[in-house]
């Protein structure tokens, strides 16, 4: 599905004010050894505003790129900021768990996970808890269910939960107490209710220790999301796709993710090989070499400069063989 955008000069170049891709020298380093021949594919499986893709297409003049992303609006403004490589560019709407359906032989693959600048930058969207908004947080405005249709209809122990499981929120309890109490009279349609109730509900010794939205919103999203559902199914299959040689980057902004990443990549570059057995046989070896030493930050220069590259973790590794049982060898 190729996707194309007009919008004028001045638009386009406040894209690139508002988007600065996070860590893309490294990103390139990492995945341009295994994009040197005419014609390798790299897919940008998280493709937001294209900052990346845009770079790789410049500096890698022989590869394809197949961008996927859930986001209409990202694909629009992707689509205009990258109309220059047409001819190389092929734009998917899809969430990522899909990729194994459009990234088979890439040679390059690249996630750069959580909410993108243009999500958080439009106040309308309601994933930013600094900003009065609809509680929307869907990534894909096409389908799903709003955050506010899951404040309405969870139960108590529902919130709890995912309060606890996807923001490690420590008062997950006192916070799904507070929903549900205050949806009876009142629903909760707008990021500044949810702030506000919140923010009564904590005591002022949590208060100064950060605010008490950051961790509720978060979670809120990821539901909304499935993100790390999503991720979990869409790591391993991104890995089966890439041919011998090929890389992969990933880069997470919090732990949940992060975990997940390093736990595909560790049963990946293992041996199968069972314990006692004198030589390893080559079907027990790693399918994937880790090229990160565990999950490598932003340099200070780079944080101070743009502040969503704080929280970043990037990991990367590269397919050293192919999958003896999905061969059929």
């Amino acid at each position: 599905m190729g996707i194309r955008a007009r919008v004028g000069p001045k638009e386009d170049m406040d894209i690139r004010k508002i988007h600065t891709p996070v860590m893309l020298d490294r990103c390139v380093e990492l995945l341009a050894p295994a994009l040197q021949h005419e014609g390798a594919i790299l897919v940008d499986a998280t493709l937001g505003m294209g900052g990346h893709s845009e770079a790789f297409l410049e500096r890698l003049p022989n590869i394809r790129l197949v961008g996927l992303d859930r986001d209409t609006d990202a694909l629009r403004i992707a689509g205009e900021r990258l109309a220059r490589f047409r001819d190389r560019v092929t734009l998917v709407h899809t969430v990522y768990d899909a990729i194994g359906e459009h990234a088979r032989g890439a040679c390059g693959i690249l996630f750069d996970l959580g909410v993108s600048s243009l999500q958080l930058d439009e106040a309308d969207r309601g994933f930013a808890y600094a900003k009065d908004a609809p509680l929307d947080m869907r990534m894909d405005q096409t389908s799903g269910t709003t955050a506010a249709e899951v404040l309405a209809t969870y139960s108590e122990g529902q919130l709890r939960r995912i309060f606890e499981r996807y923001g490690e929120e420590k008062l997950a309890g006192r916070y799904a107490r507070a929903i549900v109490q205050a949806r009876v009279t009142t629903p909760l349609e707008r990021s500044g209710q949810l702030v506000e109730l919140l923010h009564d509900a904590t005591p002022a010794a949590v208060q100064r220790a950060g605010h008490p939205a950051k961790r509720v919103f978060q979670a809120l999203r990821i539901e909304v999301n499935r993100e790390l559902n999503v991720l979990a199914d869409a790591i391993p299959a991104a890995m089966d796709a890439l041919t011998v040689g090929g890389r992969i980057v990933v880069m997470s902004y919090q732990s949940l993710e992060d975990r997940l990443v390093k736990q595909a990549f560790a049963a990946a570059s293992a041996s199968t090989a069972p314990a006692g057995l004198p030589v390893e046989l080559p079907e027990h070896a790693p399918r994937f070499r880790i090229l990160t030493k565990g999950a490598e930050l932003a340099d200070d220069a780079e944080r101070a400069a743009n502040p969503r590259a704080i929280p970043v973790r990037l990991r990367a590794a590269e397919r050293v063989r192919d999958d003896q049982r999905s061969t059929g060898r």
